[in-house]
């Protein structure tokens, strides 16, 4: 099998895997290339029998390294961290990537969720939860033992808190969402304040390069009081896209022609729980 053609059967369950690992679009595309390049140069790639677990394997080592390498950055990284949103395409029935990402869980809080997993605990649930690996599957890719891996995994399922029933229909949730933009345009605080939950929490990540908050707001009233400001700030010369983030309906703010920031959302019912807000100009490059 020509190394093209393992490229178009496994690139979209190795952006995916690497999405999941990292919650970066540019560096999981990079590392996903240059597993390719790596495994086209290997001198024995013939004779590999499993050349799908075998881009797996390396893949994921880059994650890892990767991951370790910029422990120290994201330390001191400028308020909160969050994942570059994924653009959904416009016909993803016809991109085989697109609908393996749709498979599982790619949302905003999801991706957070993994993030508090370290590097390994991270990649063996990854391999099993979302990718059904085997135990024997994953200690091959890992070098670590079966039973280091299902130990590994037991572990960090604790810890993944994850409720994608509270989540409405993505219908409900687009509909919600423009009634939120509608009754803020309209300054419509009663509104307003019927669309999201009480204690509705609110997280930006401007990386320090784009005025934003620099800590997680807390309750409606600070919420409505930040969103406002923003508003004023860019008044007049801002426009709203609604588009599909991460698996779920979210939308765009521009002005003069320029992408500002990207807002996602979580709902508990009906009502809108967290607002993502994405403005770091560098998680933003790979967006139209």
């Amino acid at each position: 099998m020509c190394v093209e053609t393992l490229y178009q059967a496994y690139q979209p369950l190795l952006f995916s895997l690497a999405y999941r690992m990292l919650g970066s679009v540019m560096d999981s595309e990079d590392i996903v290339q240059e597993a390719f390049i790596a495994f086209n140069q290997l001198p024995n790639r013939e004779t590999i029998e499993n050349k799908k677990a075998y881009l797996c394997k390396i893949v994921t080592n880059r994650c890892l390294d990767l991951i370790r390498s910029s422990a120290k950055t994201r330390e001191v990284y400028v308020g909160p961290w969050l994942p570059e949103p994924l653009l959904e395409k416009e016909n993803p029935a016809n991109d085989p990537s697109q609908a393996f990402l749709q498979q599982e869980s790619i949302s905003t809080a999801y991706l957070l969720l993994l993030q508090q997993l370290n590097a390994n605990e991270r990649a063996v649930f990854l391999l099993r939860e979302a990718f059904h690996y085997s135990y024997d599957e994953i200690a091959e890719i890992l070098d670590k033992s079966s039973a280091n891996c299902r130990q590994i995994f037991h572990r960090a399922k604790k810890s993944m808190d994850f409720t994608p029933d509270q989540q409405p229909s993505v219908t409900i949730m687009e509909s919600k969402i423009k009634e939120f933009v509608h009754s803020f345009l309209n300054g419509d605080i009663t509104q307003i304040l019927e669309l999201v939950s009480e204690d509705i929490a609110m997280y930006s990540d401007g990386g320090g390069k784009v005025p934003t908050a620099r800590v997680p707001i807390f309750g409606a009233e600070g919420v409505i009081r930040l969103l406002q400001n923003l508003m004023k700030m860019y008044a007049d010369r801002f426009t709203f896209s609604f588009a599909t983030f991460n698996g779920s309906p979210g939308l765009t703010l521009t002005t003069d022609n320029n992408l500002k920031y990207v807002y996602t959302f979580a709902f508990n019912g009906n009502r809108i729980q967290t607002i993502y807000i994405v403005g770091n100009p560098d998680k933003l490059r790979h967006l139209p």
